[in-house]
Order: C-alpha cells, then sequence, then structure tokens
C-alpha cells in the first residue's frame, strides 16, 4: 500500500516520506515569502532542523529560525517569538518539531498582528471574536513527533507563568494553510518520546470515542485512531526506522487531534494542571492517568467499548480494553503513579481546582465535581 496521499482534511496535508522537501511549494501555497521557522529549544540543533532550514535556504526563503520555546510553552516565549517575527520582517510562520514548536509557532503567527494580550483570545465563548482576523500570519505546519496532532489544530496550549495555568487560544484561522506529514521526520526520535507522543495521540482518540457529544464524523474517527495506535505503536516503539509504523502513527496523531472536536475529558482536565505546575511530559502524563479514568467512566462508556473492541484488536469487550490500557502502558515503561515523574499527594486540592476549570472538564462522559476529580487525583498520584 502507497504510503503517499494529498488530503483536504481538516486542512491541506502533503503526507508521506520526504515529502519535506516540498516545503518551499507549501510556503507559496500558504503565500509565504519570507517564512521564520518556529522550533524548541531540544529540536533547534538537530539534522532534522538543519534539513529544513536548508531547503528553505535553498528556495531563497532564507534560515530564520526561532527556538526560545520551552516544553510547555508560556506567554514568555510567545512574546520573543512575535519579537523575533516582527524585527525579521517575516510573512509567514513554519511551526516545526512536536506539540510545543508548532503550539508556539501558530501562536507567533496568531499574536503577530493583534493589538490585545493572548490571554483575551482563551477559548471560552466566542472570545475568538476579539481577533483582528486580517492580521492573522499565514502558518505551514510539520510534525517530528507523532503525537499532539497539533499540525491540525485550531489552538494552542500556553502555559501563564505566573498562575502556571494551562490556557487553551483558540481561533478557527490558527488551523495551518498546508501541513506536511513527513514519516521519516520521526525516524530519529527516542524512544521514550515515540512512546509518550504515541500515547498522546492515543487518549486523544480514546477521549474523543468516550465523548458525550454528538459528532458521528469524529466517532469514526477516533476508532480507526485507537485501532492504529495499538497496531504500529509497538513496531515504531521496537524499529524507530519502521517507516510504515512511523507513517501509521503519524496519521493516527492527526486523527487523534481531528476527533477531539468531538471533546477531551478527564484525562486532559488532570494532564494539563499536573503538566503545568510539575513540567511533565504530556503523552505520558495522559498514559499514567487513563486507567483510572477508565474506571471512573465505565458505567457511561462501556457499552460502546464493548461493540470497539474486537475491531481494534482488542478481546473481553470494555473490562478486556481496560486490562489492555494498563499492559499497554507497562510494554512501554510507563510509570504507574504520577509520583513516579514528581507529583506531590499534597498538591492535589490545587491540581482539583485547576481541573475543574479545564474546558477538557465539560466533555466527560461522566460529570467531574471535585469528589472525583480527587479521586482521581489520590488513584493516580
Amino acid at each position: 500500500m502507497s504510503l503517499v496521499g494529498n488530503w483536504s482534511y481538516p486542512t491541506a496535508i502533503k503526507f508521506g516520506p520526504g515529502r519535506i522537501k516540498e516545503l518551499p511549494d507549501a510556503c507559496a501555497q500558504a503565500g509565504i515569502t519570507k517564512p521564520l521557522l518556529v522550533t524548541d529549544k531540544g529540536l533547534a540543533g538537530l539534522p532534522v532542523t538543519a534539513q529544513a532550514l536548508d531547503i528553505l535556504d535553498a528556495a531563497g526563503l532564507g534560515r530564520a529560525i526561532f527556538s526560545e520555546v520551552d516544553p510547555n510553552p508560556n506567554e514568555i516565549n510567545l512574546e520573543a517569538g512575535v519579537e523575533a517575527y516582527k524585527s525579521g520582517g517575516h510573512d509567514g510562520v513554519v511551526a516545526f518539531g512536536g506539540g510545543s514548536g508548532l503550539d508556539l509557532g501558530k501562536m507567533v503567527a496568531f499574536m503577530a498582528g493583534q493589538t490585545r494580550p493572548v490571554w483575551d483570545f482563551e477559548d471560552v465563548g466566542d472570545w475568538w471574536t476579539r481577533a483582528d482576523a486580517d492580521a492573522i500570519a499565514p502558518i505551514v505546519a510539520v510534525p517530528t513527533t507523532a503525537g499532539t496532532g497539533s499540525e491540525v489544530g485550531r489552538a494552542s496550549v500556553i502555559t501563564n507563568s505566573q498562575t502556571h495555568v494551562k490556557k487553551i487560544i483558540f481561533h478557527p484561522l490558527v488551523l495551518p494553510s498546508v501541513v506536511i506529514c513527513d514519516p521519516e521526520l520521526t525516524v530519529g526520535m527516542p524512544r521514550f518520546i515515540t512512546a509518550g507522543t504515541g500515547l498522546d495521540a492515543f487518549a486523544h482518540c480514546v477521549e474523543a470515542f468516550s465523548s458525550p457529544h454528538y459528532h458521528p464524523m469524529s466517532q469514526g474517527i477516533a476508532l480507526e485512531g485507537m485501532r492504529l495506535v495499538i497496531e504500529n505503536l509497538p513496531r515504531a516503539y521496537e524499529d524507530g526506522s519502521d517507516i510504515e509504523a512511523r507513517a501509521n502513527m503519524m496519521s493516527a496523531a492527526a486523527m487523534g487531534a481531528t476527533a477531539f472536536q468531538k471533546g477531551l475529558g478527564a484525562i486532559h482536565a488532570m494532564s494539563h494542571p499536573i503538566g503545568a505546575v510539575f513540567n511533565t511530559h504530556h503523552g505520558t502524563t495522559n498514559a499514567v492517568c487513563m486507567p483510572a479514568v477508565l474506571d471512573l467512566n465505565a458505567p457511561a462508556i462501556a457499552d460502546r467499548f464493548d461493540r470497539a473492541a474486537s475491531y481494534i484488536g482488542v478481546e473481553g469487550g470494555f473490562d478486556g480494553f481496560r486490562t489492555f490500557v494498563q499492559e499497554f502502558n507497562d510494554s512501554f515503561g510507563i510509570p504507574r503513579k504520577l509520583s513516579e515523574m514528581g507529583v506531590s499527594k499534597t498538591s492535589i486540592d490545587e491540581l482539583v481546582t485547576m481541573a475543574l476549570d479545564d474546558p477538557s472538564c465539560g466533555g466527560n462522559p461522566v460529570p467531574l465535581t471535585r469528589e472525583n476529580l480527587h479521586h482521581l487525583f489520590e488513584a493516580t498520584i
């Protein structure tokens, strides 16, 4: 089966091995003539980033880069990125990397022409309409991990450095104009990043599939995304050069982010504050939280997983899926407790309060109260 495709859902996607060479064409398609490549500190000096810059430079697009991006990007990173964008006279952004580089890159393009603070555009009601849509710069997104799916998202997660609260900043035009999904860019990922990002994609699919909201298209995408992760993450973890597995994981990541238009839930309501306070890896945090959340949601979701389990390759319906999830985590060396990642039980009350304010909280199939969130944190820490 060919691993190459040109897709237009939810945006224009150039998918396939080696397609990073089409980066100049993607910029032209988006109307970008002087791009700023935004990535994270860890990627900035790696060959995969040098390759992208070489391709841009050879096409006469320069090799400007901004990489002062933390693992959980904040408004300080954003302000520095906007300054780099303006001072360089750029007309668009190439958001490059994992979730942090993609999220921050999208926000640089969004905020470079705005006059209000970024927090005024939080994903609350119609706050997005406050933005000057004409001032949003075009974005080309190039993921180098297979996890967040931010390349096909209309929002970014930005941490408030003062309050340590993660905020979702939303606008429809934050969706990149063109995406290049080249699975060869993920071949060099370390095993623990392959696992953590892959389980992030899995969490997106599981939570979207569990969400009580009506969105049959997302439901189908989430189901197939779960199957792809279950079949391909172990292969990519064991053999990082397995390009077929890497391609299927890159597809699953984009599918998870597309599917969670239907909603997220307690996994993300927990992992957002944990990541903001303790700076934990997002996908790994999601994985640790998932078993306890499945237990909480069992009365509301068991029937749908009973029907789906055989399709995704799991025996025993929902109970078999719940057992599988823990064994799946264990196979990648994922901690069973958040305390192993530095999370303290003394922070539970603070985390519960922050989780109740997270937009993901409202998408859980079982309504999240202070009491059951406290139970979830107790069970996972």
